[in-house]
């Protein structure tokens, strides 16, 4: 049947009005594109025109290859051309990180590490709420560190350390409920830990070590079932370790050194079965040594040196089949070394000096280990020096000086290649000193006295 002719009037009108709207709205989306693209671009620059680049690294970062920004030295974008990561790491960068960062409003990944940024860092960073990953470390940033990241709801990562921040760490990183990485080592941060970490439940990092912190360490810590490495001496804190440490069953590296601690050693951290390393060297630690220190079998390095730590060694300390480095030396330690330590295989490293520690040394020290260092000067030790000492052919260091062993010296150390200092004077050593302990080719000093 033919068209009438006003069916066709109107057929034609809705063709044109259909291809109107659908020109139309190409042209706007174009529009908006360039727009958001431009945006970009300008952002860019503004960065760049804030930034010394003494490299040149930053070359093709101008307007007549502003189609291009995505393919600029450090930037990745997304499918529609926004900027999502951004990358200026090891460029000998400096000057000033412009606001106009913030108008990235895609970026998802910052990174600004080893550089030489001496001003304060943007607050303008806490606007770019689709972080996941920032990094500024190895810097010089100064002044207070922005606050307002904990509005990143996605940040699983942020590493400012090895700069010079001050002022307090902002309350509101407690926020950022998706971090598993905060380093803030190695500035000046002052002030107390913010109890709001308590919100971090997925950390697996914690770094503040470094800095100026004070307070007490939160026991609210204790409820990060997630983290496994702890690196927080090296500041002033006041008060102890909290018992709640003892929750954290998945720590695998704990560093307290040198952070003004005081009181006992918990016995709880003898519930820590995956722990590896403690470092609780340099504090204040007063009492006993736990016997449930003896629980945590997975441990390879155990350094709670320069402390006022009393009593006797724990026998159950034979219980650490995998222990590398045992450091006890400059407490107030007494009674013998347990026969057991002797048996520990991985033993590569003892230091048990200046102590009030009595009797002989494990007979079979250094027999089936690699044992590199020895040092139990100026204790109250007697007895022979074991001749199994060298038996694993890797001790470079031998300290003996200020005790009561007796005896020949063993006839074994003479062979010992690997020496390189020996100490064993004032003791009531007898016989004749081995005639190959002085001809030994490292050895850069050999100290023997009857």
């Amino acid at each position: 049947m033919p068209t009438k002719p006003m069916e066709k009037s109107n057929l034609q009108l809705g063709v044109l009005v259909l291809l109107f709207y659908c020109c139309f709205g190409i042209g706007s989306a174009v529009v908006v594109e360039k727009k958001v693209l431009g945006d970009q671009v300008s952002a860019l620059l503004s960065l760049k025109a804030g930034l010394l680049d003494p490299l040149n690294s930053l070359r093709d970062w101008k307007l007549s290859n502003s189609s291009a920004h995505c393919n600029w030295a450090g930037v990745r974008c997304n499918l529609n051309g926004a900027v999502e990561k951004l990358d200026l790491s090891h460029m000998n960068l400096s000057g000033h990180v412009s606001d106009d960062i913030q108008r990235l409003e895609s970026l998802t990944s910052l990174n600004l590490c080893c550089n030489g940024f001496s001003s304060s860092l943007t607050k303008a960073i806490s606007n770019l709420t689709s972080l996941k990953d920032i990094d500024v470390s190895q810097n010089l940033f100064i002044g207070s560190f922005p606050a307002g990241l904990g509005r990143a709801a996605g940040l699983t990562l942020l590493n400012a350390s090895s700069n010079n921040f001050s002022g307090v760490i902002p309350e509101d990183l407690g926020n950022a409920t998706s971090l598993e990485t905060l380093d803030l080592r190695g500035s000046f941060f002052e002030g107390s830990i913010p109890k709001s970490f308590r919100n971090l439940q997925k950390l697996r990092f914690l770094g503040l070590s470094g800095n100026s912190l004070t307070g007490q360490l939160p026991a609210e810590l204790g409820l990060l079932s997630s983290l496994e490495k702890i690196i927080i001496g090296y500041n002033e804190f006041e008060g102890g370790i909290p018992a709640e440490f003892g929750n954290l069953t998945n720590l695998k590296y704990l560093d307290l050194a040198v952070g003004n601690l005081s009181g006992e050693i918990p016995a709880e951290l003898g519930r820590l079965k995956a722990l590896e390393t403690v470092f609780l060297y340099q504090n204040n630690l007063e009492g006993e040594l736990p016997d449930a220190i003896g629980n945590i079998t997975s441990l390879q390095l155990l350094d709670l040196s320069d402390n006022n730590l009393s009593g006797e060694i724990p026998a159950e300390i034979v219980n650490l089949k995998n222990l590398q480095l045992l450091n006890l030396m400059s407490n107030k330690l007494s009674g013998s070394v347990p026969a057991g330590v002797g048996g520990l295989t991985q033993l590569a490293v003892l230091e048990l000096w200046n102590n009030s520690l009595s009797g002989p040394l494990p007979r079979d020290l250094g027999k089936n280990s690699p044992l590199q260092w020895l040092d139990v000067s100026s204790n109250s030790l007697s007895g022979e020096i074991p001749a199994s000492l060298c038996n694993g052919g890797n001790l470079t260091k031998l300290i003996l000086f200020n005790n009561s062993f007796s005896g020949p010296i063993p006839e074994s150390l003479s062979s010992c290649s690997s020496l390189v200092r020996v100490r064993m004077q004032n003791n009531f050593i007898s016989g004749a000193i081995p005639v190959g302990l002085g001809k030994l080719g490292k050895a850069s000093e050999v100290r023997v006295s009857k």
